[in-house]
């Protein structure tokens, strides 16, 4: 047989295999993210309005209630008590429960807290509805990540995550101007407008739950929807790579918790965190600021989100393109820095949305690079009380962001000069990722020949047990 004849017929068998490989991983992965994306991004596109809508509220609520900007900044933080509280015990349970019950049950009763707290009556009832509230919502969010790891390999979760995150500046995108409209229904039957605001964005919520427990499977080994050699090669790969990266042996919930990778992460997290959510619940009362009405506020308003959305997709795709998580980590978290600045300092409505837009750019973009990072360097075995653990520590800044920046309103009469500490806060959390990288790689480097000489006596007793 002529030699070019062959090489075709030898390698052509392995052409077809590594082709009908890729075909079912394109078709697979196809599925995947049409089937469990978009439910996961309505859901928290909802979950985030619920949770931020109470700063389109203020504009009528602080006024009705007799709020000081204290009391609001106190009732903004106290989502995150209860909810920071919860979190790790909700994320376990969801694990032993199932995503789909664990997730529906989430937000069926999230979304009736926050329809009730249109019935508050003044400060304290409206403390009490928003600590329900983060009770009711706690787990959500590193369920929904610890969910998508059971379905996408690690190639696809910055994209994947990004595409879920997306729905956090979408949210403030369209709910700044649905908000807004809401507020305009005030007298109408009797309810003011803030109170309209909350009931007709918790309702909805309650009914999407029901629709999550009938539509999401638990696993892969679940999904009817998938053929059977689709399941198995996402079953595979997924456990492949969960033995690359050391998923073997059991760590104790406790031992990752106090883990120093999982603490320090988490203290990223709420570096970024503080800037979103420092953001989202005084932006309505800057922009109005300027002299607009509350319509015109909620159209100003949208702006900022509009950017961090497109922003943050484009910037997770150059991530995942790159597999590269530590840069785009560090650069988000520097331009979210660089736009609170702006944003603090600005004498005119356009310097202000440019501010803005920068901080929520860097803020929102840093979400599917930084959680990626995450899946890279916690252990699979463990995912579910280091995700839970470093998303509780993340919202601790949902609790003092909000109110530090109210604290400064009262006492100086400015909400931008309240923005300061989360720009520093955000240059500190770049400067922990490049250490940690820093880190890993010395440990990594010093390892190595440790790796070579037990290859080179595994390769040895490889030899020596042969015939």
């Amino acid at each position: 047989m002529p030699k070019d004849q062959m090489s075709t017929s030898i390698s052509h068998p392995t052409v077809s295999a590594t082709t009908a490989i890729d075909g079912l991983e394109r078709s697979t992965m196809r599925k995947v993210m049409l089937r469990i994306v978009p439910i996961l991004f309505l859901s928290y596109f909802i979950a985030y309005l619920d949770r931020i809508n109470i700063g389109f509220a203020a504009l009528g609520m602080n006024h009705d209630l007799g709020l000081s900007s204290v009391d609001y900044g106190w009732a903004a933080g106290l989502f995150f008590l209860t909810y920071v509280v919860f979190e790790i015990p909700s994320n376990l349970v969801l694990e032993r429960v199932g995503a789909r019950i664990w997730i529906a049950r989430i937000m069926i009763s999230w979304g009736a807290v926050t329809a009730c707290t249109a019935f508050v009556v003044g400060p304290w009832s409206l403390y009490g509805a928003r600590m329900l509230l983060g009770l009711a919502e706690a787990g959500f969010f590193p369920g929904a990540l610890l969910y998508l790891t059971y379905w996408c390999p690690a190639g696809y979760r910055a994209k994947v995550i990004s595409l879920f995150s997306i729905s956090v500046p979408l949210a403030g995108f369209f709910g700044s101007a649905i908000s807004g409209a809401l507020l305009g229904l005030d007298g109408w039957l009797g309810l003011r407008g803030w109170q309209w605001l909350f009931v007709l964005e918790g309702l909805p919520t309650v009914g999407l739950g029901v629709f999550v427990l009938v539509w999401l499977p638990n696993k892969p080994a679940h999904a009817k929807w998938l053929t059977a050699a689709e399941r198995d090669w996402l079953q595979a790969k997924l456990a492949a790579e969960a033995q690359l990266h050391g998923a073997s042996g059991h760590q104790s919930v406790w031992r990752t918790i106090v883990n120093p990778s999982v603490l320090l992460l988490g203290l990223v997290s709420a570096c970024s965190l503080a800037t979103g959510y420092g953001i989202a619940f005084w932006q309505p009362q800057m922009i109005k600021a300027f002299g607009l009405s509350d319509l015109q506020t909620g159209f100003v308003t949208a702006v900022p989100f509009g950017i961090a959305a497109v922003g943050m997709v484009l910037w997770s795709l150059h991530s995942d393109k790159h597999m590269e998580r530590v840069w785009h980590t560090t650069l988000s978290l520097l331009t979210a820095a660089l736009g609170l600045a702006l944003a603090a300092t600005a004498t005119s409505l356009p310097l202000a949305v440019l501010g803005l837009s920068l901080s929520l750019l860097g803020g929102y973009g840093v979400k599917g690079p930084f959680w990626a990072l995450v899946s890279d360097w916690t252990n699979p075995k463990t995912a579910a009380a280091a995700l839970g653990t470093i998303n509780s520590i993340a919202n601790i800044s949902g609790f003092v962001a909000p109110m530090v920046i109210g604290m400064v309103k009262q006492s100086t009469g400015s909400i931008a000069l309240g923005l300061a500490p989360m720009c520093a806060m955000s240059v500190f959390g770049a400067a922990i990722v490049w250490l940690m990288n820093l880190g890993r790689r010395r440990t990594a480097k010093s390892a190595q020949p440790r790796r070579q000489a037990m290859s080179t006596l595994s390769s040895a007793a490889d030899r020596a047990a042969s015939p």
